[in-house]
Protein backbone atom coordinates (compact mmCIF):
# COMPACT_ATOMS: atom_id res chain seq x y z
CA UNK A 1 0.00 0.00 0.00
CA UNK A 2 1.28 3.05 -0.76
CA UNK A 3 2.23 5.60 1.81
CA UNK A 4 -0.09 9.01 0.85
CA UNK A 5 0.91 12.73 3.00
CA UNK A 6 -2.40 14.59 3.75
CA UNK A 7 -3.22 17.63 5.69
CA UNK A 8 -5.54 17.77 8.36
CA UNK A 9 -8.30 20.45 8.24
CA UNK A 10 -9.11 22.27 11.27
CA UNK A 11 -12.17 21.56 13.06
CA UNK A 12 -14.68 23.64 14.57
CA UNK A 13 -14.89 24.25 18.50
CA UNK A 14 -17.90 22.14 19.13
CA UNK A 15 -15.70 18.91 17.62
CA UNK A 16 -15.60 15.90 20.26
CA UNK A 17 -12.86 14.05 20.55
CA UNK A 18 -13.17 10.61 18.21
CA UNK A 19 -12.96 8.26 21.35
CA UNK A 20 -15.94 9.62 22.42
CA UNK A 21 -17.59 8.60 19.14
CA UNK A 22 -16.68 5.03 19.67
CA UNK A 23 -19.13 4.34 23.16
CA UNK A 24 -21.85 2.80 21.04
CA UNK A 25 -24.88 2.97 23.61
CA UNK A 26 -26.09 -0.99 24.14
CA UNK A 27 -22.70 -2.26 24.17
CA UNK A 28 -21.42 -1.08 20.90
CA UNK A 29 -17.84 -0.27 21.88
CA UNK A 30 -16.19 -0.68 25.64
CA UNK A 31 -14.02 2.64 26.09
CA UNK A 32 -10.65 1.62 27.82
CA UNK A 33 -9.67 5.14 28.13
CA UNK A 34 -11.63 8.61 27.15
CA UNK A 35 -10.74 12.42 28.55
CA UNK A 36 -13.66 13.76 26.57
CA UNK A 37 -17.48 14.27 26.37
CA UNK A 38 -19.52 11.48 25.11
CA UNK A 39 -21.94 13.86 23.43
CA UNK A 40 -21.01 15.63 20.00
CA UNK A 41 -22.91 18.82 21.24
CA UNK A 42 -23.75 21.30 24.08
CA UNK A 43 -20.50 22.55 23.92
CA UNK A 44 -18.88 20.51 27.07
CA UNK A 45 -15.74 22.15 28.23
CA UNK A 46 -13.74 19.06 27.17
CA UNK A 47 -14.62 18.82 23.20
CA UNK A 48 -11.83 20.83 22.41
CA UNK A 49 -9.53 17.95 23.80
CA UNK A 50 -7.78 15.60 21.15
CA UNK A 51 -6.70 12.53 22.91
CA UNK A 52 -4.89 9.17 22.89
CA UNK A 53 -7.64 6.39 23.64
CA UNK A 54 -7.87 3.08 22.95
CA UNK A 55 -12.00 1.31 22.09
CA UNK A 56 -12.68 -1.98 20.83
CA UNK A 57 -15.50 -4.17 19.71
CA UNK A 58 -15.87 -8.04 20.29
CA UNK A 59 -15.31 -10.03 17.02
CA UNK A 60 -17.14 -13.39 16.26
CA UNK A 61 -16.80 -15.98 13.57
CA UNK A 62 -19.76 -15.46 11.76
CA UNK A 63 -21.66 -18.97 11.72
CA UNK A 64 -24.73 -17.91 9.40
CA UNK A 65 -21.94 -17.07 6.52
CA UNK A 66 -19.78 -20.01 7.06
CA UNK A 67 -22.72 -22.47 6.73
CA UNK A 68 -23.00 -24.19 3.10
CA UNK A 69 -24.98 -27.03 3.69
CA UNK A 70 -27.86 -27.11 6.02
CA UNK A 71 -30.94 -29.13 5.48
CA UNK A 72 -34.10 -28.48 4.23
CA UNK A 73 -36.14 -29.15 7.74
CA UNK A 74 -33.05 -28.08 9.48
CA UNK A 75 -33.30 -24.60 8.50
CA UNK A 76 -35.84 -22.77 11.50
CA UNK A 77 -34.25 -24.70 13.93
CA UNK A 78 -30.82 -23.17 12.91
CA UNK A 79 -32.06 -20.09 11.74
CA UNK A 80 -33.40 -19.65 15.63
CA UNK A 81 -30.20 -20.80 16.83
CA UNK A 82 -27.92 -18.25 14.70
CA UNK A 83 -30.43 -15.30 15.77
CA UNK A 84 -29.30 -16.19 19.34
CA UNK A 85 -26.28 -16.14 18.60
CA UNK A 86 -26.37 -12.44 17.33
CA UNK A 87 -28.42 -11.44 20.70
CA UNK A 88 -25.66 -13.55 23.05
CA UNK A 89 -23.47 -11.24 21.28
CA UNK A 90 -25.83 -8.02 21.96
CA UNK A 91 -26.09 -8.70 25.46
CA UNK A 92 -21.98 -9.09 25.54
CA UNK A 93 -21.85 -5.84 24.13
CA UNK A 94 -24.47 -3.81 26.79
CA UNK A 95 -22.40 -5.53 29.57
CA UNK A 96 -19.19 -4.41 28.43
CA UNK A 97 -20.61 -1.15 27.73
CA UNK A 98 -22.18 -0.77 31.26
CA UNK A 99 -18.74 -2.03 32.68
CA UNK A 100 -20.67 -4.81 34.05
CA UNK A 101 -17.87 -7.20 34.68
CA UNK A 102 -13.72 -7.71 33.34
CA UNK A 103 -13.69 -8.16 29.27
CA UNK A 104 -12.13 -11.39 29.84
CA UNK A 105 -14.57 -12.66 32.17
CA UNK A 106 -17.77 -11.36 29.73
CA UNK A 107 -15.78 -12.72 26.81
CA UNK A 108 -15.58 -16.48 28.65
CA UNK A 109 -19.48 -16.27 29.53
CA UNK A 110 -20.26 -15.13 25.28
CA UNK A 111 -18.14 -18.05 24.46
CA UNK A 112 -19.51 -20.62 26.93
CA UNK A 113 -23.08 -19.87 25.35
CA UNK A 114 -21.76 -19.77 22.17
CA UNK A 115 -20.37 -23.59 22.40
CA UNK A 116 -23.67 -24.69 23.72
CA UNK A 117 -25.87 -23.14 21.16
CA UNK A 118 -23.10 -24.17 18.41
CA UNK A 119 -23.83 -27.44 20.06
CA UNK A 120 -28.16 -27.46 18.73
CA UNK A 121 -26.90 -26.13 15.82
CA UNK A 122 -25.10 -29.27 15.17
CA UNK A 123 -27.94 -31.35 16.00
CA UNK A 124 -30.51 -29.54 14.43
CA UNK A 125 -28.30 -30.52 11.56
CA UNK A 126 -28.04 -34.52 12.52
CA UNK A 127 -25.43 -34.29 14.66
CA UNK A 128 -22.89 -32.93 12.02
CA UNK A 129 -20.57 -30.19 14.07
CA UNK A 130 -17.95 -30.08 10.84
CA UNK A 131 -18.90 -26.83 9.71
CA UNK A 132 -18.87 -25.25 13.42
CA UNK A 133 -15.21 -26.43 13.77
CA UNK A 134 -13.45 -23.20 15.24
CA UNK A 135 -16.08 -21.23 15.44
CA UNK A 136 -16.79 -20.90 18.80
CA UNK A 137 -14.24 -18.20 20.30
CA UNK A 138 -14.95 -14.04 20.05
CA UNK A 139 -11.95 -12.21 20.94
CA UNK A 140 -11.93 -8.40 21.19
CA UNK A 141 -11.18 -6.45 18.64
CA UNK A 142 -9.45 -3.46 19.56
CA UNK A 143 -10.14 0.11 17.26
CA UNK A 144 -7.30 2.71 18.42
CA UNK A 145 -8.48 6.42 18.18
CA UNK A 146 -5.69 9.02 18.32
CA UNK A 147 -6.26 12.81 17.44
CA UNK A 148 -9.11 11.80 15.13
CA UNK A 149 -7.35 8.67 13.35
CA UNK A 150 -8.64 5.71 13.64
CA UNK A 151 -7.63 2.09 12.88
CA UNK A 152 -9.26 -1.13 12.48
CA UNK A 153 -9.38 -4.23 10.51
CA UNK A 154 -11.61 -2.35 8.52
CA UNK A 155 -10.13 1.09 8.36
CA UNK A 156 -6.53 1.84 7.30
CA UNK A 157 -6.49 -0.70 4.43
CA UNK A 158 -6.71 -1.17 0.86
CA UNK A 159 -9.68 -2.57 -0.35
CA UNK A 160 -9.60 -5.27 -3.14
CA UNK A 161 -12.22 -5.26 -6.25
CA UNK A 162 -13.56 -8.48 -5.63
CA UNK A 163 -17.08 -7.92 -4.52
CA UNK A 164 -19.81 -7.48 -7.04
CA UNK A 165 -17.53 -9.09 -9.42
CA UNK A 166 -15.67 -6.27 -10.18
CA UNK A 167 -19.48 -3.77 -10.91
CA UNK A 168 -19.62 -1.22 -8.01
CA UNK A 169 -22.21 1.17 -9.82
CA UNK A 170 -21.02 -0.35 -13.06
CA UNK A 171 -17.30 0.17 -12.15
CA UNK A 172 -14.33 -1.96 -11.00
CA UNK A 173 -13.30 -1.78 -7.23
CA UNK A 174 -9.57 -1.99 -6.95
CA UNK A 175 -7.11 -0.71 -4.08
CA UNK A 176 -8.14 3.05 -5.26
CA UNK A 177 -11.62 2.34 -5.03
CA UNK A 178 -12.65 5.60 -3.13
CA UNK A 179 -10.29 7.83 -5.30
CA UNK A 180 -7.06 6.23 -3.48
CA UNK A 181 -5.66 4.19 -0.80
CA UNK A 182 -7.17 4.53 2.39
CA UNK A 183 -4.48 4.82 5.35
CA UNK A 184 -5.20 4.37 8.81
CA UNK A 185 -5.71 8.24 9.20
CA UNK A 186 -9.03 7.80 7.44
CA UNK A 187 -7.84 10.08 4.38
CA UNK A 188 -10.28 8.94 1.33
CA UNK A 189 -9.53 9.98 -2.15
CA UNK A 190 -6.75 12.24 -1.18
CA UNK A 191 -8.84 14.34 0.17
CA UNK A 192 -8.35 16.08 3.71
CA UNK A 193 -11.26 15.27 6.13
CA UNK A 194 -12.41 17.77 9.01
CA UNK A 195 -11.86 21.26 7.22
CA UNK A 196 -14.10 23.73 7.65
CA UNK A 197 -16.67 25.26 5.05
CA UNK A 198 -19.38 23.45 4.13
CA UNK A 199 -18.34 20.48 3.78
CA UNK A 200 -16.71 20.11 7.43
CA UNK A 201 -17.50 16.84 9.46
CA UNK A 202 -20.48 18.06 11.37
CA UNK A 203 -19.10 18.96 15.01
CA UNK A 204 -20.72 16.36 16.69
CA UNK A 205 -20.17 13.74 14.83
CA UNK A 206 -19.46 11.29 17.73
CA UNK A 207 -23.59 10.52 17.18
CA UNK A 208 -25.64 11.19 19.92
CA UNK A 209 -25.08 9.78 22.84
CA UNK A 210 -21.60 8.52 22.14
CA UNK A 211 -23.08 5.85 19.99
CA UNK A 212 -21.42 6.42 16.59
CA UNK A 213 -20.33 6.84 13.79
CA UNK A 214 -16.95 8.22 14.85
CA UNK A 215 -16.02 11.46 13.13
CA UNK A 216 -13.58 9.35 10.67
CA UNK A 217 -16.27 7.74 8.85
CA UNK A 218 -16.78 10.76 7.52
CA UNK A 219 -15.51 12.28 3.69
CA UNK A 220 -15.86 15.36 2.18
CA UNK A 221 -17.61 13.82 -1.17
CA UNK A 222 -15.97 16.75 -2.95
CA UNK A 223 -12.62 16.32 -2.30
CA UNK A 224 -12.82 12.19 -3.50
CA UNK A 225 -11.53 11.76 -6.73
CA UNK A 226 -13.96 9.82 -9.32
CA UNK A 227 -13.67 6.43 -9.03
CA UNK A 228 -16.76 4.78 -10.68
CA UNK A 229 -15.78 3.18 -14.42
CA UNK A 230 -18.05 2.38 -16.88
CA UNK A 231 -20.35 -1.00 -16.94
CA UNK A 232 -19.03 -3.72 -19.33
CA UNK A 233 -20.18 -3.12 -23.15
CA UNK A 234 -23.33 -5.13 -23.85
CA UNK A 235 -22.58 -7.58 -26.40
CA UNK A 236 -24.75 -8.43 -29.18
CA UNK A 237 -26.77 -11.04 -27.16
CA UNK A 238 -26.74 -8.58 -23.86
CA UNK A 239 -29.81 -7.01 -22.30
CA UNK A 240 -29.72 -3.58 -22.41
CA UNK A 241 -32.81 -2.41 -20.82
CA UNK A 242 -34.48 -1.16 -17.82
CA UNK A 243 -37.73 -1.85 -15.79
CA UNK A 244 -38.54 0.57 -13.02
CA UNK A 245 -40.88 -0.08 -10.33
CA UNK A 246 -42.25 2.66 -8.19
CA UNK A 247 -43.14 1.57 -4.47
CA UNK A 248 -42.69 4.84 -2.32
CA UNK A 249 -40.39 5.76 0.80
CA UNK A 250 -41.78 3.58 3.57
CA UNK A 251 -44.65 3.89 6.03
CA UNK A 252 -43.31 4.48 9.59
CA UNK A 253 -45.68 2.24 10.98
CA UNK A 254 -44.49 -0.63 9.21
CA UNK A 255 -40.87 -0.41 10.70
CA UNK A 256 -39.60 -3.35 12.89
CA UNK A 257 -36.03 -4.82 14.05
CA UNK A 258 -36.58 -8.47 12.08
CA UNK A 259 -35.33 -9.65 9.43
CA UNK A 260 -37.54 -12.44 7.99
CA UNK A 261 -34.65 -13.67 5.46
CA UNK A 262 -32.44 -14.37 8.22
CA UNK A 263 -33.88 -14.87 11.19
CA UNK A 264 -37.60 -16.42 10.24
CA UNK A 265 -39.85 -16.81 13.33
CA UNK A 266 -37.87 -14.54 15.54
CA UNK A 267 -38.41 -10.56 16.98
CA UNK A 268 -35.38 -8.33 16.64
CA UNK A 269 -33.69 -10.47 14.85
CA UNK A 270 -31.60 -7.67 12.81
CA UNK A 271 -31.45 -5.77 16.29
CA UNK A 272 -31.83 -2.37 14.17
CA UNK A 273 -34.73 -1.00 12.24
CA UNK A 274 -35.76 -1.64 8.66
CA UNK A 275 -37.80 0.50 6.24
CA UNK A 276 -40.35 -1.42 3.87
CA UNK A 277 -41.40 -0.88 1.34
CA UNK A 278 -43.40 -2.63 -1.41
CA UNK A 279 -45.30 -5.83 0.71
CA UNK A 280 -46.63 -4.69 3.54
CA UNK A 281 -46.85 -7.92 5.54
CA UNK A 282 -43.21 -7.95 6.70
CA UNK A 283 -42.30 -9.31 9.84
CA UNK A 284 -40.04 -12.25 11.19
CA UNK A 285 -43.42 -14.40 11.21
CA UNK A 286 -44.36 -13.94 7.68
CA UNK A 287 -44.32 -16.40 5.27
CA UNK A 288 -44.43 -17.09 1.14
CA UNK A 289 -48.47 -17.27 1.80
CA UNK A 290 -48.28 -14.25 3.50
CA UNK A 291 -46.54 -11.95 1.02
CA UNK A 292 -49.00 -13.59 -1.80
CA UNK A 293 -51.74 -12.41 0.26
CA UNK A 294 -50.67 -8.92 1.71
CA UNK A 295 -51.05 -5.73 0.11
CA UNK A 296 -48.07 -3.46 -1.44
CA UNK A 297 -47.54 0.31 -1.41
CA UNK A 298 -46.20 -0.36 -5.27
CA UNK A 299 -48.09 1.58 -8.40
CA UNK A 300 -48.10 -1.56 -9.91
CA UNK A 301 -50.19 -4.05 -7.69
CA UNK A 302 -48.83 -7.21 -9.29
CA UNK A 303 -45.51 -6.15 -7.38
CA UNK A 304 -45.83 -7.35 -4.07
CA UNK A 305 -42.21 -7.72 -3.46
CA UNK A 306 -40.51 -6.77 -0.41
CA UNK A 307 -37.91 -4.29 -0.21
CA UNK A 308 -36.26 -3.14 2.67
CA UNK A 309 -33.45 -1.60 3.99
CA UNK A 310 -31.81 -0.42 7.97
CA UNK A 311 -33.04 2.86 8.52
CA UNK A 312 -30.75 6.07 8.87
CA UNK A 313 -30.93 8.26 11.42
CA UNK A 314 -30.01 11.61 12.18
CA UNK A 315 -28.03 11.93 15.45
CA UNK A 316 -29.48 15.29 16.62
CA UNK A 317 -30.15 14.21 20.17
CA UNK A 318 -33.96 13.47 20.14
CA UNK A 319 -35.54 10.51 21.13
CA UNK A 320 -37.68 8.30 18.86
CA UNK A 321 -40.59 6.52 19.32
CA UNK A 322 -38.28 3.33 19.48
CA UNK A 323 -35.60 5.13 22.14
CA UNK A 324 -36.75 2.78 24.38
CA UNK A 325 -36.88 -0.46 22.57
CA UNK A 326 -34.73 -3.23 21.29
CA UNK A 327 -33.82 -2.67 18.07
CA UNK A 328 -33.81 0.87 18.62
CA UNK A 329 -32.18 2.76 21.59
CA UNK A 330 -31.85 -0.31 23.97
CA UNK A 331 -28.97 -1.14 21.46
CA UNK A 332 -27.46 1.98 20.29
CA UNK A 333 -29.70 2.67 17.13
CA UNK A 334 -30.88 6.28 18.53
CA UNK A 335 -31.77 9.59 16.91
CA UNK A 336 -34.61 10.66 14.48
CA UNK A 337 -34.97 8.39 11.86
CA UNK A 338 -34.51 10.27 8.38
CA UNK A 339 -37.51 9.54 5.93
CA UNK A 340 -36.05 8.42 2.40
CA UNK A 341 -37.33 11.71 -0.32
CA UNK A 342 -37.14 8.53 -2.90
CA UNK A 343 -36.22 5.28 -3.34
CA UNK A 344 -35.91 4.25 -6.92
CA UNK A 345 -36.17 0.84 -7.85
CA UNK A 346 -35.04 -0.58 -11.01
CA UNK A 347 -34.15 -3.79 -13.00
CA UNK A 348 -31.55 -3.74 -15.38
CA UNK A 349 -29.90 -6.31 -18.22
CA UNK A 350 -27.03 -8.14 -18.61
CA UNK A 351 -23.75 -7.56 -20.91
CA UNK A 352 -23.34 -10.94 -21.86
CA UNK A 353 -26.97 -12.34 -22.23
CA UNK A 354 -30.74 -12.45 -22.28
CA UNK A 355 -32.08 -12.17 -18.68
CA UNK A 356 -34.62 -15.09 -17.15
CA UNK A 357 -37.47 -14.61 -14.53
CA UNK A 358 -36.53 -14.44 -11.32
CA UNK A 359 -38.41 -17.37 -9.77
CA UNK A 360 -41.09 -16.54 -7.31
CA UNK A 361 -39.95 -15.68 -3.73
CA UNK A 362 -36.42 -15.42 -4.50
CA UNK A 363 -34.45 -14.04 -1.96
CA UNK A 364 -31.53 -11.72 -2.17
CA UNK A 365 -29.46 -10.18 0.26
CA UNK A 366 -26.42 -7.56 -0.61
CA UNK A 367 -23.98 -6.04 1.78
CA UNK A 368 -22.99 -7.14 4.95
CA UNK A 369 -24.29 -5.85 8.53
CA UNK A 370 -21.50 -7.34 9.79
CA UNK A 371 -18.87 -6.41 7.40
CA UNK A 372 -17.14 -4.03 10.12
CA UNK A 373 -16.03 -7.28 11.78
CA UNK A 374 -16.67 -9.84 9.01
CA UNK A 375 -14.19 -7.95 6.29
CA UNK A 376 -15.32 -6.21 3.23
CA UNK A 377 -15.60 -9.44 0.81
CA UNK A 378 -19.39 -8.95 1.02
CA UNK A 379 -19.50 -5.10 1.93
CA UNK A 380 -21.48 -4.19 -1.67
CA UNK A 381 -23.68 -1.20 -0.65
CA UNK A 382 -22.37 2.31 -1.34
CA UNK A 383 -22.36 6.04 -0.45
CA UNK A 384 -22.61 9.53 -2.36
CA UNK A 385 -24.31 12.76 -2.95
CA UNK A 386 -26.57 13.89 -5.58
CA UNK A 387 -24.47 15.33 -8.44
CA UNK A 388 -21.40 13.35 -7.74
CA UNK A 389 -22.76 10.13 -8.41
CA UNK A 390 -19.17 8.80 -10.30
CA UNK A 391 -17.80 8.76 -6.79
CA UNK A 392 -19.27 6.21 -4.51
CA UNK A 393 -18.15 5.33 -0.74
CA UNK A 394 -18.10 1.69 0.94
CA UNK A 395 -16.54 2.59 4.00
CA UNK A 396 -17.49 6.25 4.46
CA UNK A 397 -20.00 8.70 4.78
CA UNK A 398 -20.02 11.32 2.53
CA UNK A 399 -20.69 14.97 3.58
CA UNK A 400 -22.35 16.51 0.92
CA UNK A 401 -22.18 20.10 -0.37
CA UNK A 402 -25.63 22.57 -0.03
CA UNK A 403 -28.21 21.60 -1.93
CA UNK A 404 -26.87 17.90 -2.67
CA UNK A 405 -28.47 14.91 -1.20
CA UNK A 406 -26.84 11.64 0.12
CA UNK A 407 -27.46 8.49 -1.36
CA UNK A 408 -26.93 5.10 -1.21
CA UNK A 409 -27.12 2.47 -3.72
CA UNK A 410 -27.56 -0.71 -3.67
CA UNK A 411 -26.56 -3.44 -6.76
CA UNK A 412 -27.96 -6.67 -5.96
CA UNK A 413 -26.96 -10.09 -7.29
CA UNK A 414 -27.98 -10.79 -10.78
CA UNK A 415 -26.98 -14.83 -11.03
CA UNK A 416 -28.92 -18.01 -10.14
CA UNK A 417 -28.13 -20.92 -9.61
CA UNK A 418 -31.37 -21.83 -11.17
CA UNK A 419 -32.78 -24.00 -8.69
CA UNK A 420 -33.39 -22.32 -5.23
CA UNK A 421 -34.93 -19.33 -4.12
CA UNK A 422 -32.57 -19.10 -1.24
CA UNK A 423 -29.45 -21.21 0.52
CA UNK A 424 -28.24 -21.92 3.81
CA UNK A 425 -26.17 -18.78 4.18
CA UNK A 426 -28.54 -16.82 2.05
CA UNK A 427 -25.49 -15.78 -0.50
CA UNK A 428 -24.41 -19.59 -2.49
CA UNK A 429 -27.84 -19.59 -4.54
CA UNK A 430 -27.04 -16.11 -6.02
CA UNK A 431 -23.96 -14.61 -7.27
CA UNK A 432 -22.24 -11.23 -8.86
CA UNK A 433 -21.64 -10.86 -12.30
CA UNK A 434 -17.59 -11.07 -13.60
CA UNK A 435 -16.17 -7.84 -15.02
CA UNK A 436 -17.24 -8.45 -18.00
CA UNK A 437 -21.21 -9.33 -17.02
CA UNK A 438 -20.72 -13.09 -17.44
CA UNK A 439 -22.27 -15.24 -14.74
CA UNK A 440 -19.65 -17.74 -13.10
CA UNK A 441 -20.36 -21.16 -14.67
CA UNK A 442 -23.74 -22.69 -13.07
CA UNK A 443 -25.68 -19.82 -12.68
CA UNK A 444 -27.74 -18.12 -15.11
CA UNK A 445 -28.63 -14.37 -15.37
CA UNK A 446 -31.28 -12.53 -14.15
CA UNK A 447 -32.91 -8.78 -13.66
CA UNK A 448 -30.20 -7.16 -11.75
CA UNK A 449 -31.97 -5.03 -8.87
CA UNK A 450 -30.45 -1.62 -8.67
CA UNK A 451 -31.79 0.25 -5.73
CA UNK A 452 -30.81 3.62 -4.84
CA UNK A 453 -32.28 5.71 -1.93
CA UNK A 454 -31.97 9.40 -1.43
CA UNK A 455 -32.10 11.07 1.69
CA UNK A 456 -31.91 15.21 2.70
CA UNK A 457 -29.75 15.49 6.13
CA UNK A 458 -30.15 18.24 8.07
CA UNK A 459 -27.07 20.93 7.63
CA UNK A 460 -24.39 20.28 10.06
CA UNK A 461 -26.19 17.02 11.60
CA UNK A 462 -23.73 13.85 11.31
CA UNK A 463 -25.94 10.61 10.22
CA UNK A 464 -25.31 7.08 11.21
CA UNK A 465 -27.08 3.62 9.71
CA UNK A 466 -28.78 1.47 11.87
CA UNK A 467 -27.01 -1.82 12.44
CA UNK A 468 -25.85 -4.85 15.43
CA UNK A 469 -24.07 -2.96 18.32
CA UNK A 470 -21.04 -4.39 17.66
CA UNK A 471 -20.60 -2.92 14.34
CA UNK A 472 -20.39 0.78 15.72
CA UNK A 473 -22.90 2.35 12.77
CA UNK A 474 -19.88 1.85 10.64
CA UNK A 475 -21.00 2.76 6.60
CA UNK A 476 -19.45 0.11 5.50
CA UNK A 477 -21.92 -2.15 6.91
CA UNK A 478 -25.22 -1.39 4.72
CA UNK A 479 -27.11 -3.76 3.08
CA UNK A 480 -30.13 -4.14 1.63
CA UNK A 481 -32.85 -7.11 1.44
CA UNK A 482 -35.63 -8.26 -1.58
CA UNK A 483 -38.02 -11.47 -1.57
CA UNK A 484 -39.57 -11.43 -5.31
CA UNK A 485 -43.53 -11.26 -5.06
CA UNK A 486 -44.12 -10.01 -8.52
CA UNK A 487 -46.92 -11.82 -10.81
CA UNK A 488 -45.71 -14.44 -13.15
CA UNK A 489 -47.19 -11.91 -15.72
CA UNK A 490 -45.23 -8.69 -14.22
CA UNK A 491 -42.48 -10.60 -13.81
CA UNK A 492 -42.59 -11.65 -17.67
CA UNK A 493 -43.24 -8.07 -18.39
CA UNK A 494 -40.09 -6.95 -16.84
CA UNK A 495 -38.01 -9.62 -18.90
CA UNK A 496 -39.59 -8.46 -21.75
CA UNK A 497 -38.78 -5.42 -21.50
CA UNK A 498 -35.33 -5.79 -20.46
CA UNK A 499 -34.50 -8.31 -23.42
CA UNK A 500 -35.82 -6.22 -26.31
CA UNK A 501 -33.48 -2.89 -24.38
CA UNK A 502 -36.55 -0.94 -23.76
CA UNK A 503 -36.91 1.76 -20.48
CA UNK A 504 -40.17 0.69 -19.00
CA UNK A 505 -41.87 1.54 -15.96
Amino acid sequence: MRQQTHKRGRFTNKTVAIVAALALGGGGAAIIAANASAHGDKGDSGQNNTVAAKAGTIQCPDVGQKLSDVPEKARPKVDKNLAELDNQVAKAYQQMNQQQGSSDAVLSKLNDQRSQTMDNIGSAMGGDNSQLQGMTDCKWQEVATQGGQQQGNQQGGDQQGNQQGGQQQGGDQQGGQQGGDQQGDGQQGGGDQGGEGANDVPGNAGGQGGNGPSQDDFVDITKVQPNVQQPPQAQQNGSTGTFATECGVGDPKLRNSDNVIVAPGVGNGAHHTHDYVGNDSNDAFANNQTFEQGGTSCKNQDDKSTYYWPVVRAQDGKDEADANELGGGQEGNVGTILTPTSSKIEFKGNAQSKVTAMPKFLRIITGDAKAFTNGDANANASWSCTGFEDRQLTDKYPLCPEGSSVTRTFDFQSCWDGQNIDSANHRDHVAFAGEDGSCPNGFQAIPQLVNTITYDVPANTPFAVDGFPEQLHKPITDHDDFINVMSENLMNEAVDCINSGKQCG
